[in-house]
């Protein structure tokens, strides 16, 4: 008998496909508009000039000033500049900082969002946004900031630098994971998510392998996209809620913390939920990745491809594990297993050491 559950696929229209960001201009046409502000950060200059040229007159306004976790301060400047240029469209051209900065604006304005990602981050796909004020990061789900054309151009993650590259897939990763054991996951999604971590588990280690492999870019961008999709349709849990309060507390980069709790995270869940199990070891396994158990198949991989597996290693200070785990305590996310203080801790500890997960914390 199939379980209960809600399938809500939110529309988003996607454009896949080498090359397809000389499309930028045909789609911001269907979009039906006309002057747009480009938010795009330094890494991503090569083709924001590239966009620039497309559309030449109808970019109004330009911001650089793309901040990891977006900063409350940051983002009312970018929407102080959406507004005295009179704005209708906002391009989000990068990783996951510039998706969130023109998602501020879009919570603010309403405006749609045409976003171009160049890295695996996956939030283009999802209505999720998050601000960090005081330390502290908050997030919500708002379909003004769901963009409304997404276009997924391969050779755009070529120039991403191998450590970014592994580093982002493994927080593409956690989207699937977390996917896998959502309460009320659907069919369909459950289908896509397993798919998603195949798809990553065996292109992610030929990107490393060869950074120039367009083949090998467009099977990752491809996981990342179902990534991207399970995010924005299903909730997350244990992980994400730690990675949003250690990002807004502590700054730690983003992509890099989530490859280090995810083994971890993972470990915790693994009695409350074994069917999500059982498919990743299964998804690890169809790609090439032998793997008997979830937790310790994914910190295989990350190995494999050089990304990070201790907390402590990409800046969070093991002094400081009981007041995280508090505030994470203090959130109750919705998780297979109980989230209490002692399990957290006993999570984050096992993150701070980095050694192959065996057992759950």
């Amino acid at each position: 008998m199939t379980a209960p559950f809600v399938h809500d696929v939110p529309a988003s229209r996607v454009v896949f496909g080498n090359g397809r960001l000389a499309d930028v201009a045909i789609e911001v046409e269907r979009l039906g508009c006309s002057r747009a502000m480009l938010v795009s950060g330094g890494p991503e200059a090569q083709y924001a000039v590239l966009v620039e040229e497309q559309l030449g007159e109808r970019i109004v306004a330009r911001f650089t000033d793309v901040v990891m976790h977006v900063p409350v301060p940051v983002a009312q400047q970018a929407i102080a500049l959406a507004a005295r240029d009179e704005v209708d469209v906002i391009i989000a051209l990068g990783g996951g900082s510039s998706t969130g900065m023109a998602k501020a604006v879009a919570l603010e304005t309403g405006l749609p969002i045409l976003a171009i990602p160049t890295t695996y981050a996956g939030s283009e796909m999802t209505s999720i946004w998050g601000l960090t004020e005081n330390n502290r990061k908050t997030t919500g789900r708002d379909p003004r900031v769901l963009p409304r054309t997404v276009i997924y151009d391969p050779e755009l993650t070529v120039s991403l630098p191998v450590d970014i590259s592994a580093a982002s897939g493994m927080n593409a990763l956690a989207h699937l994971v977390e996917g896998l054991y959502a309460p009320g996951l659907s069919p369909l999604s459950a289908m896509q998510a397993q798919e998603g971590v195949r798809a990553l588990a065996a292109s992610l280690p030929r990107v490393v392998a060869d950074p120039s492999n367009l083949d090998a870019r467009g099977d990752a961008l491809y996981g990342a996209w179902l990534a991207g999709w399970t995010l924005g349709t299903t909730g997350m849990g244990v992980h994400h809620k730690i990675c949003h309060v250690l990002g807004g507390a502590y700054n730690l980069p983003h992509a890099p913390m989530h490859s280090a709790v995810l083994p971890y995270a993972t470990a915790f869940n693994a009695d409350a939920a074994p069917g999500a199990m059982a498919a990743i070891v299964g998804a690890l396994n169809d790609a090439g990745m032998p793997a008997t158990n979830a937790a310790s198949g994914i910190w295989d991989l990350a190995r494999a491809i050089g990304a990070p597996t201790c907390l402590a290693d990409v800046g969070f200070d093991v002094g400081m594990v009981d007041e995280a785990a508090a505030i994470i305590v203090a959130g109750q996310p919705i998780n297979p297993r109980s989230v209490d203080s002692d399990g957290v801790v006993g999570l984050l500890r096992a993150a701070c050491v980095g050694a192959r997960p065996e057992n759950t914390p």
